[in-house]
């Protein structure tokens, strides 16, 4: 019987990758995305894979859908928290509310879904929870003290709750992507891109395919014996 995955923030950009890459491996997965239901239509209609839509910052919410696809497709064995946003400024611009969604969402989502799925997989004796997190969480980034703080918070959280899974059989790791060819970077102007390319010693960008390969591995059989690990795809960026 396949294993049941759930991928937040799925639908699109590295979330879609992990999607088709989990389902080339077998998985029966499932996307979550939370605002742009076209985007999510087209993602199921080309793939097969059901799409829910729901804010992985409201906890009953993630209770509530984990419950929902559970029960339709079976016990969740795998979760790759994916889904993030950015409210990009300057300390002294940027409002609370800038900062909060930023950590209620990106931080905050890692929370909501391991306690929706992270006692069912420890009862059964197997899981795999794989964590996005950023080499801006790791190196920080002008502009972004919301962002780099909420995916530092979840390298940490990352290490805490593998210590707590590992006697269980659940496994707890993080991606840290350095800057990847999404819709996301592309809406970064043309100037800056450059010089962010410039800095990465592979000299490109990575592609969404090659952080979805990183998340097979995490969640494979084989990756039984790596809990709490950060894996840093960055093309050379950052040595961490």
């Amino acid at each position: 019987m396949a294993r049941i995955a759930i991928v937040t923030g799925g639908t699109r950009g590295i979330g879609e990758a992990i999607s088709l890459t989990l389902q080339e491996q077998g998985f029966t997965v499932a996307a979550n995305y939370g605002g742009n239901i076209e985007a999510a239509k087209a993602f199921t209609a080309r793939t097969g894979i059901p799409s829910y839509r729901w804010d992985v910052g409201d906890h009953e919410a993630c209770i509530h859908n984990c419950n929902d696809i559970a029960a339709e497709l079976g016990p969740i064995d795998v979760v790759v928290n994916n889904a993030g946003i950015t409210r990009d400024g300057v300390l002294h611009k940027m409002s609370f509310d800038d900062w909060n969604e930023v950590m209620r969402i990106n931080l905050g989502g890692c929370f909501n879904m391991a306690k929706a799925t992270f006692p069912g997989m420890r009862e059964r004796g197997w899981g795999r929870i794989v964590n996005i997190g950023s080499i801006n969480g790791q190196a920080g980034q002008y502009g972004q003290v919301n962002y780099a703080a909420a995916k530092s918070g979840i390298h940490g959280f990352t290490k805490a709750l593998a210590q707590e899974g590992a006697k269980f059989g659940v496994t707890v790791n993080a991606i840290a992507p350095g800057y990847v060819d999404t819709d996301m970077v592309a809406a970064v102007p043309a100037p800056v891109l450059e010089k962010i390319v410039a800095k990465i010693p592979v000299g490109r960008l990575a592609q969404a395919n090659e952080i979805a390969r990183g998340v097979t591995f995490f969640t494979s059989e084989d990756a039984g014996f790596v809990t709490g690990s950060t894996m840093s795809i960055n093309g050379g960026q950052h040595m961490y």
